[in-house]
């Protein structure tokens, strides 16, 4: 462990209404029923930790570390996640006019997706805050790493899961010693389970933005995007969106940066893309709404954008207009062409929600919306293997 650990963390602020929180004891929602976020000392951060200091430091999300909630360095529990590669698409570039096209590839972080950057963190304050118990509710990717990083910190882990999640996750969790509750319904209704156990159970509840820290592990994808980029950030990022944790999160992460000097203050535009079977935040963007309608019937081969309500929607739509970014829907036929084309073009074999990006930025109508850009940051969130039987039938394998 690192004899030099120290983190600027000052205390939590509610998203909505500033009410401030204390870093001493966990914390779910504000009162007032949105997410809370961690607060640093920036102006220390900027005086006392240079950009430099980066260099002869292990290539992993704690490189961060000053700027990540985690107190002591025995807290700290990791796998090896973060600095996931900055891949160049050189073939997909060229049907965008010849803007450079990046490909952020979270499939390499443990567990196989962007959740462990979350789940590092969340996990590691859980154990730093006394927790013993854990429980989410997801749709996969999410369970899977939360197991892990319980393993790994010596915590329990319940999971609740559509029934109609693919069973390799199921399984991966169980592997981890985590206790899998599968529930008739989708991710909001695992979500109400959640909610009605933590009495009863005494866990403690880590859904997606209803804790702080999950978030804080997340803002790191933008850490990473800036210093990959030699400090300059892309004109525009495209981003899958669920719960919306990563997009909240890079967008906290751009104001800490520049805030400590390590970059300008021009931000990338921020794309949200949803599934037309499950678009709440595209539809409440296009209607100038602050807040989103949980979408009935939410269907889509995507789980992970199976989200039908999200409980940071204002946050994600705020991020999204202070970008001057957009929101896009895209349907299966789509996501299915775009995975296809992803992997054979530049031999990445997306997640179907990594391909829906793709599809949504290769769109005729994208081009227009992406005006004089010229870098380009695409994410894939997570590897195609977990999703191989609907891959298989969307594809006609």
């Amino acid at each position: 462990m690192h004899d030099d650990w120290k983190s600027f963390a000052t205390d939590l602020a509610c998203s909505r209404c500033g009410a401030v929180r204390g870093l001493g004891e966990p914390h779910n929602l504000c009162d007032c029923g949105a997410p809370l976020s961690t607060r640093y000392d920036l102006a220390a951060a900027a005086r006392e930790l240079p950009r430099s200091a980066l260099a002869t430091r292990a290539w992993d999300l704690w490189r961060y570390r000053e700027l990540l909630p985690v107190q002591r360095a025995a807290h700290r529990v990791g796998l090896g996640e973060g600095m996931t590669p900055l891949l160049e698409l050189p073939r997909l570039s060229a049907r965008l006019g010849g803007r450079r096209l990046l490909l952020k590839d979270e499939s390499q972080n443990p567990t196989n997706s962007f959740k462990a950057r979350g789940m590092a963190v969340a996990v590691s304050r859980a154990l730093e805050l006394g927790l013993g118990h854990l429980a989410i509710p997801s749709a996969g990717n999410a369970g899977t790493a939360l197991a892990a990083y319980a393993a790994r910190a010596g915590l329990r882990a319940t999971v609740f899961m559509p029934r109609d999640t693919p069973r390799v996750f199921a399984d991966e969790c169980v592997a981890h010693g985590a206790e899998v509750v599968l529930v008739d319904g989708l991710i909001d209704d695992c979500g109400r389970r959640v909610a009605e156990g933590k009495r009863a159970r005494g866990w403690f509840d880590v859904s997606t933005l209803k804790e702080p820290y999950r978030l804080e592990g997340k803002k790191t994808l933008g850490y990473e995007l800036a210093e990959q980029l030699g400090w300059k950030l892309p004109d525009v990022i495209v981003y899958p969106t669920g719960g919306g944790t990563g997009l909240v999160g890079m967008w906290k992460a751009f104001g800490e940066l520049e805030q400590l000097g390590w970059v300008d203050a021009r931000r990338p535009r921020m794309w949200s893309v949803q599934a037309s079977g499950c678009a709440p935040i595209v539809r409440a963007f296009a209607a100038g709404e602050e807040k989103a309608t949980p979408w009935k019937d939410a269907r889509t081969f995507a789980l992970g954008l199976r989200v039908p309500a999200a409980v940071a929607d204002f946050w994600m739509l705020r991020a999204l207009r202070e970008s001057r970014g957009t929101a896009i829907a895209v349907g299966e036929d789509e996501i299915a062409r775009a995975g296809r084309e992803l992997a054979e073009q530049e031999g990445v074999f997306a997640c179907p929600e990594g391909a829906a990006a793709w599809a949504a930025l290769s769109q005729p109508e994208s081009a227009a919306a992406l005006g004089d850009a010229e870098t380009i940051v695409l994410f894939n969130t997570g590897g195609w293997y977990k999703y191989a039987e609907g891959w298989h039938r969307v594809l006609g394998l």
